[in-house]
This record gives C-alpha cells, structure tokens and sequence, in this order.
C-alpha cells in the first residue's frame, strides 16, 4: 500500500468504493509522503494528521455501513491557504493573518468534504495571491518539484507543487490573473479555471471583496489527468447559498460541431517557439481526434481584456491594498502592486464605469465567436516557466513577466472557462498548452483536452529534482 499516494483520484476513489483500499490506508500513504517530500519543496505549510486519520476511519465506517458517499470518498486532497477551512489559519501567505482563523468552511471547502475528500494539508501562496511566483515572510519559498530554478508558478505554487509531487491526489486553487492555470503550466500538471459563478465562493473570515475580484476570482481544480479534473470540478460545484454568483448550470451542455480555432500569437503576441511548436502539435492531434482545426491568426481582443483586468483588480481598492503590503512588508507583494500603481491610481470612478462597461462589450465579441469557434487553442502565456523571482530582478524582469501573461490575465474578465493542458517537457521545463471554451461549457474544455492527454503527457507525480 506504500504507493497508493501514485494513484490518480479517479482510479483510488473507484478502489476505496470496491473496498479495495480503504480512505484510513490512503491517509496513511498521503502523510508518509507528505513526510518524505514536503521538506524539499514546502508546498504544503499547515496540517493536523491527527484530523486527517480520523477523517479518513470515518469515511471508512461510513462505507461499511453501506452509505453511500459523494465522488471523491476517502480520496485526500490539498487546499489553499486562502480559503476558510474551518480551525485553521486563512493566512493568504501574510502575517497579519497569521491568527485568522476560520470558524466555518468555505463553499469550495464544504462542497470537497461532502463529495467525501480528505484534506490532507493546505498549500502555500504568494503573500495575498499577487503573484505567479510563490514565496512570502510567513510560510517561506515553494520550489518546483520539477526544476527548483524555474518558479512553482503562483499564486497556487503550492497546490501545483504537491499534486505534482504526489501529496494528495487532486489539489485546490485559485484564478484570478492565472493563478491555476500557470501553475498547473510551470510543474507540468493540469489546472482548470471554471466559469464564473460555476463554483461557490465565500470567506467569512474576510471582508466583503471589492467588485472587480468578485467578478474574476474563482475556484478550481489541479491533478495530473483530465479525468481527475472533471472529477474535482463535479466536487466543487454545489449549490451553496452564500455565493451570490453561483449560476444552477448542468456540467454537460449540448452537443455543438467539433471546431478549434488555433491561434498561435494572440494579439500579436510574441510567442516562444516551444510554445508555438506544442499548439501546432495539440492542433495536429485534435486534427486525427476528429476536430476541425482551424488556424486564425487574430482573436477577438484579450490583450484589452488583460489592462481592463489589471483596472479592476488592482484599481478597485489599491490605497487599501497598498497598506496591508507596506504592513506585511513582503517584496514580492510590494512589487506587484508598485508596478501597477499608475494604473490603479489613476482609475477614477467614469474609468470603473467604462471599464465594466466595456466588459460586457467584449464578452459579447467572444460569446459571439465561440458560437463558430466552440473551443480556442492558445498559448497560457508568451514562455514557458520564468527564472524563480524573475518579477524581483528589476524594472525589465517584472515587465517581461507581465507582458507574457497577457492571456492568463486577459481571460478571467470574460468569466470563461480555460483549462492549462501539459503536453510535454523540453528538458526539465514543462510546456503545453490553454484551451478555451464559453461561459458553463467546461466539458468542452475538458474533452478537448483528453484528445490530446492520449497522446502523452510529462509523468506525474515525480519525486522533487531537489
């Protein structure tokens, strides 16, 4: 049973329901490899394996009194550090937050542990989620398990580190700007970025969010296959009354003609060729899956969608923003805010005005294209994984940072579903591919991506190169 922790959820979730392994001995193997590994990379920075045990013997009786349970019984899992778990610290990687502790669980939360998981530990982010790089005064660096010279990516490092290390079987994150799907891109595993208002969110032990990251942030998976995405994505989508924005839609719509558009350079943008060459490689395979593929050299705009993004995000709130960082004093957190401060303090209220405005516009132009063109295969972002701190080295290094994720930022203002699909690794750094489909259609997603999956993937989970 020493291997268990090597399973994906989907096949250890069919086990434990056969009775072939029980939850207690899958507990058991994630802690033992918690144990071995964590050290090397602190992806996982709070944890009670007591509670964990017992969990875990309760999913067990449970079971042998013939219950049935949700998806992912006895399967453990890790969740971020900025989401109420209840009893423990919603640090968000600060300080000043470093005593918050939860008194209920968020949605997310409590959708995971009524589908049956068992949370396993909780994973490191940047200080406050700000950026694709996960270190911050509290919990320390997260390295990646794959190359500990490339970054983890952020703000979900830590979840993207342990699932591809192996402690727990699925992983929980965040997406704002990114911060699921590079990740998943920098470690060489998968992420998907649902919809808007697909899967409920709610910290009680915060305040209110401002409504520019009301209208971006989400909830999501990280695993290491497609199916084990659909799986977590099936256990995170209940109904919970405390998300005013959770929408009652089916995770399966209607069938629509099998076409991609591919885009390569979007917006002009500059794409690395080991990029290029892993979209012309995906498009190939969709090709022979039976998709038409179609090659467009111009989608309706992201790049705009990227600085109205950038506007909403940081803009709305920045002086309260500011001082939390200068409190927290974290570099990295002060960076990202100091590179986007004219942006923000320049955002008057006709600015927050036409700026939701004209996001509603765009949305229209992509819901409008997406009727043609079901699923968009493109870069996640202009390279692969950046140098670790590559956003501390200067002026030039956190420009070059922002400008190649102009994808990952510029789609989380459409409240589209993107999924971040590794297809294969050029010497120790990961690369693959996004793929992008319209408001609640996530399968399309998904089974766009296992067409391509079968053609092979970089392995998982590794032992850290550490």
């Amino acid at each position: 049973m020493s291997e268990v922790w090597r399973l994906s959820a989907t096949e250890l979730a069919t086990r434990i329901r056969g009775r072939e392994i029980s939850a207690s001995e899958a507990a058991e193997a994630a802690l033992s490899r918690l144990d071995q590994v964590n050290p090397a990379i602190n992806a996982v920075v709070d944890h009670d394996p007591e509670q964990v045990l017992r969990c875990a013997r309760e999913i067990d009786v449970r079971l042998a009194e013939g219950e049935r349970l949700g998806p992912l019984a006895g399967v453990p899992i890790t969740v971020k550090v900025n989401v109420d778990q209840q009893g423990f610290a919603t640090t968000n990687g600060v300080k000043l937050q470093r005593e918050l502790i939860a008194e209920q669980d968020n949605p997310v939360v409590a959708n995971l542990k009524r589908a049956g998981a068992v949370i396993v530990g909780r994973t490191n982010t940047p200080a406050f989620s700000y950026r694709w790089f996960t270190d911050n005064l509290l919990h320390g660096a997260t390295l990646n398990p794959r190359d500990p010279s490339l970054t983890p990516g952020g703000s979900s490092g830590g979840a993207a580190a342990a699932v591809t290390a192996g402690i727990g079987h699925l992983a929980h994150g965040t997406d704002i700007a990114g911060s699921i799907r590079y990740p998943a891109a920098a470690c060489g595993v998968h992420g998907l970025r649902p919809s808007l208002g697909r899967v409920p969110a709610f910290n009680a032990s915060s305040p209110e969010r401002g409504i520019g990251p009301q209208l971006m942030a989400v909830s999501g998976p990280l695993a290491r296959s497609v199916a084990d995405l659909r799986l977590g994505l099936e256990a995170m989508a209940s109904f919970d009354p405390r998300d005013p924005w959770w929408v009652p839609a089916p995770l399966t719509g209607p069938q629509v003609e099998k076409r991609v558009a591919l885009c390569t350079h979007p917006d002009g943008m500059e794409t690395a060729q080991v990029l290029v060459d892993a979209l012309e490689r995906a498009g190939a395979i969709l090709a022979e899956s039976g998709w038409q593929v179609e090659r467009l050299e111009r989608l309706p705009p992201l790049e705009e969608a990227a600085k109205l993004q950038v506007k909403l995000w940081m803009g709305d709130g920045f002086e309260a923003m500011w001082r939390a960082a200068e409190r927290e004093n974290d570099p990295g957190a002060l960076a990202a805010l100091d590179g986007q401060r004219q942006v923000a303090e320049s955002l008057t209220l006709p600015d927050f005005s036409a700026a939701l405005t004209r996001r509603a516009s765009l949305i229209r132009e992509w819901q409008l294209f997406l009727v043609r063109y079901p699923v968009v295969l493109l870069p996640n972002g202009a390279e692969p994984a950046f140098p670790n701190q590559l956003d501390l080295s200067g002026e030039e290094g956190y420009r070059r940072v922002w400008r190649s994720q102009m994808p990952q930022i510029g789609i989380p203002l459409l409240g589209l579903p993107a999924l971040s699909l590794t297809t294969g690794l050029e010497g120790s750094v990961p690369v693959g591919v996004q793929l992008l489909s319209s408001r609640f259609r996530e399968d399309l997603c998904l089974a766009a991506a296992e067409a391509i999956e079968a053609a092979g993937v970089p392995a998982a989970p590794i032992d850290p190169l550490v």
